[in-house]
């Protein structure tokens, strides 16, 4: 069993790399936006450095929605006693919801969708994959503010980030 100064310590190495995808998605975003939305004409277009910008910015939102899914939440209902016996996911996301740690539980499952479209890359289709980006980069935006927001709930409730001193 974990003291909870402990699972405060680990919120913050945890919060630490989210902060660091969700600083590098940020700034891929800013990068990208000037292309949206794409086509598939548009898509087939762009120069070697803008399909890596395009990679980047898929890869720093699956790995912000995974890190946030897999380690965040439920460091987050630990810290604040609610772990409970939430078995699956989605009673995670509803106790999470219910907590106003994050404000929509339906939205998470959007977010994973995505996060699931880009695993699956299909670069000889243009089209599919102009269609997924375009769908991405609001969805991305909110995930931000979901981060920022479950970021700023889980400080408040004392999780400590590295180098922190929370004693009182």
């Amino acid at each position: 069993m974990s003291s909870k100064r402990q699972i405060a310590d680990v919120i913050g190495r945890t919060l630490l790399i989210c902060d660091r995808h969700a600083l590098r998605l940020e700034w891929v975003m800013a990068e990208v936006k000037s292309l949206f939305p794409l086509n598939a004409k548009a898509f087939e277009n762009l120069a070697p450095a803008e399909v890596a910008y395009m990679d980047q910015f898929a890869t720093r939102f699956s790995k912000l929605q995974d890190a946030m899914g897999a380690k965040l939440f439920p460091q987050v209902l630990d810290l604040v006693g609610e772990q409970g016996a939430l078995n699956t996911f989605i009673d995670k996301l509803n106790r999470l919801e219910k907590i106003e740690a994050i404000d929509n539980a339906a939205q998470w499952l959007l977010f994973r969708e995505m996060r699931n479209a880009f695993a699956h890359d299909y670069p000889e289709d243009s089209e599919l994959t102009a269609k997924t980006l375009n769908r991405a980069m609001p969805l991305a935006g909110e995930l931000l503010t979901v981060y920022r927001n479950i970021r700023g709930f889980a400080l408040r409730y004392g999780a400590v980030l590295p180098g922190e001193c929370n004693d009182g």
